[in-house]
């Protein structure tokens, strides 16, 4: 697994991955233990590195990173479902829900949305509460608030 850091105004972030995609974002990194084996190589993600910022300064919408997020077959299809919210907008958990054709699966799509390993390109911060509040996200409220208020400021 090849890693990189880097340093961003919204928080530190760290991006892993092989040849297969990438694998994970971690938001708030300073917290993140690398592993041993991992080997960094900021050249490999300098393209990821460049559309994140690109997307962290409000200039780009969409990413062509080529992703490979590890999970069960629900959490899969949860992030499928997540990564059709378009920029800018939100929806429920029940929203969610219904479009992978589980409508009483909303529980089990917030915990699905709590395990993301790719937050930012499957926006998992565009799901909130049926009642319109924000409501989790593992890597925190204040970083999901931000990331709202970037991509509505931005449309």
């Amino acid at each position: 697994m090849k890693y990189t850091k880097f340093t961003t105004s919204l928080c530190k972030i760290i991006l892993a991955g092989d040849s297969k995609g990438l694998s994970n974002i971690f938001l708030k990194a300073e917290s993140v233990k690398i592993p041993d084996e991992w080997i960094r190589d900021d050249d490999f993600f300098a393209d990821s590195v460049k559309q994140l910022k690109e997307y962290l300064s409000g200039k780009r919408t969409e990413f062509s990173i080529k992703i490979n997020p590890q999970g069960t077959d629900f959490q899969k299809k949860v992030w499928k479902a997540l990564e059709k919210i378009p920029y800018g907008k939100l929806c429920s958990y029940k929203d969610i829900a219904k479009a992978i054709e589980n409508p009483k699966a909303c529980r089990a799509v917030g915990m699905a949305n709590n395990k993301n390993p790719i937050p930012l390109i499957v926006p998992c911060h565009r799901v909130i509460g049926t009642n319109g509040k924000l409501v989790g996200f593992a890597c925190g409220l204040d970083i999901k608030e931000k990331l709202i208020k970037l991509e509505q400021e931005a449309c």
